[in-house]
């Protein structure tokens, strides 16, 4: 069946919606501990989560870059995440949304929340044909995000490196059928 260009796809159920970040161990492990985003972790800071396992595999090199050491499953409340996405605005112009590049900026600048579509990854983290969500939370969203939306994290970097183990080599049936389970969620895709 074929992929819509555009969707989310993530690993849900009725109540919440699982994304991944990525960090180095000085703000991973007292995230884990505290089972919410802590210091030195920075809210003043704009915070991208990627609903897509493979896409982060690919930002943060199977959990191998120097920052990225640990890939976080933070398990959210579906009505925090609906929520961003329904106040957020693209992180670029686009005609087909915007009504002119004013309208756009405008939005830009009110909105704590942005929306970008980024190539969905294969297992060898090459570009697919269709685009995967990453939502960058800034200002009130990310507060909202560590203090109402997070329900629990994990640390899935054992999975992370497991599958790359796997795929290195090219067992890939067996790392497919580690990777999360994945189905369209149901979300606005005009952002």
């Amino acid at each position: 069946m074929p992929h819509e260009i555009r969707a989310v796809r993530a690993v849900f159920d009725d109540e919440t919606i699982t994304v991944y970040q990525a960090y180095s161990a000085a703000i991973a492990l007292p995230a884990l501990d505290a089972q919410r985003f802590v210091p030195p972790f920075k809210r003043d800071r704009m915070t991208w989560i990627k609903p897509s396992f493979l896409w982060m595999m690919y930002r943060s090199g199977w959990a191998t870059k120097e920052g990225q050491e640990h890939v976080l499953a933070v398990r959210l409340r579906r009505a925090g995440f609906d929520a961003a996405l329904a106040g957020a605005c693209l992180s670029h112009y686009s005609p087909g949304v915007h009504a002119n590049r004013a309208e756009w900026s405008r939005l830009l600048r009110t909105s704590p929340v942005r929306v970008q579509w980024d190539p969905e990854r294969s297992l060898q983290l090459q570009p697919l044909g269709h685009r995967s969500l990453q939502l960058g939370l800034s200002g009130d969203a990310v507060h909202r995000y560590v203090d109402e939306w997070t329900v629990d994290i994990r640390d899935v970097t054992p999975l992370a490196h497991a599958i790359h183990g796997l795929v290195t080599a090219r067992a890939l049936d067996e790392a497919q059928a580690l990777l999360p389970d994945e189905r369209p969620y149901p979300a606005d895709r005009s952002r």
